[in-house]
C-alpha cells in the first residue's frame, strides 16, 4: 500500500518541454487544473502529498517520475537521459533523504528515466531507450539487486511509438500487465496475465494502480470497460496536456 507521493505542478515554462507528441502546445491553465485534480486523487486514495513547488527552470520538471525509482527498500536517484534534466534530480534527492536511509545514485555515463523502470512485486523491467542507455540499466540492476530485488533488462529502442518502457506497459497486480501490442509477445512478459491494449487506446497503456484504485486516462473506454470487467475500480482523469507533452499518469508523481 502506498502512503506518500512526491508531486510537481507544471512551470510557466512547460510548453518548452521535451516532446514527440505532435499534438499542438499545452495550455498552461489546464495543465495545472489537471494536474490539481490528480493529486486530489491520490489524497482519496489514502496518500499524503509532498508538493514541491513549480521550477520554471527544467520545463520537464513536473514529471517527477523520471527523477528517481522508490522501492520498499531503498531508493536510486536516477541521471535523465536528456542533458535539459539533468538538474531536476538535486531536489528530489535532498527531499527523499528524508525517509530513505539507503539510497544509491545513477552515475554518468550511465542515464536513467524512472518512466523506463516498471516494478513487477519483487522484480523489476528495465527499459533500455532512447533516455535510459545500457550503462545506466546495468548500474540499476546492480543496485536493486543489492536491495534484493531481481530485474530484466528490455531493449525498446526500435520501438518509436512510445517514449519510456512504462508508456507501453503497467503492472497491476497478481501477475497481471497492462500492455500494448508491440510489447506483448516478448518473452520476459511470458507466464504473466497480459491484458491487450490496441493500438487506437495505446496512450492508455499507461494506467496507475494506487493501493485499491486504478487510474486511466479519459477517452479509452475499451481499456477502462476491460478493467471493470475484472473487478478493478477506476477513476477516470483528463490528461490531455500532459499527453501532448508525452507524459501519463504515472510520470506526475513519485510514489512510496
Amino acid at each position: 500500500m502506498f502512503t506518500r507521493a512526491v508531486v510537481r505542478p507544471p512551470g510557466k515554462s512547460f510548453d518548452g518541454g521535451l516532446t514527440s507528441a505532435e499534438m499542438g502546445k499545452p495550455d498552461f491553465d489546464v495543465a495545472v487544473e489537471q494536474h490539481e485534480a490528480y493529486c486530489r486523487v491520490l489524497e482519496e486514495c489514502g496518500l499524503r502529498l509532498t508538493r514541491l513547488a513549480a521550477d520554471d527552470r527544467y520545463p520537464d520538471s513536473t514529471f517527477v517520475e523520471d527523477t528517481a525509482i522508490l522501492t520498499r527498500r531503498g531508493a536510486v536517484i536516477c541521471r535523465p537521459g536528456a542533458v535539459s534534466r539533468l538538474g531536476e534530480t538535486e531536489e528530489i534527492a535532498r527531499v527523499l533523504r528524508l525517509d530513505f536511509t539507503r539510497i544509491y545514485t545513477i552515475h554518468e555515463p550511465g542515464t536513467v528515466d524512472g518512466g523506463d523502470i516498471c516494478e513487477a512485486g519483487d522484480h523489476f523491467f528495465i527499459g533500455v531507450s532512447n533516455r535510459t542507455n545500457e550503462n545506466g540499466a546495468t548500474q540499476l540492476a546492480r543496485f536493486l539487486a543489492e536491495l534484493g530485488y531481481t530485474s530484466t533488462l528490455i531493449e525498446i529502442r526500435g520501438l518509436s511509438n512510445i517514449l519510456h518502457l512504462k508508456s507501453g506497459i503497467a503492472y497491476l497486480d497478481d501477475s497481471r500487465i497492462v500492455i500494448i501490442d508491440e510489447l506483448k509477445d516478448r518473452k520476459e512478459f511470458s507466464g504473466y496475465d497480459l491484458i491487450h491494449v490496441n493500438a487506437e487506446e495505446a496512450y492508455a497503456a499507461n494506467c496507475l494502480p494506487v493501493n485499491d484504485r486504478v487510474l486511466i486516462a479519459a477517452g479509452y473506454p475499451g481499456l477502462q470497460r476491460r478493467l471493470r470487467d475484472l473487478d478493478y475500480d477506476t477513476i477516470v482523469l483528463d490528461m490531455s496536456e500532459f499527453q501532448k507533452m508525452d507524459g501519463g499518469l504515472s510520470c506526475l508523481s513519485l510514489r512510496f
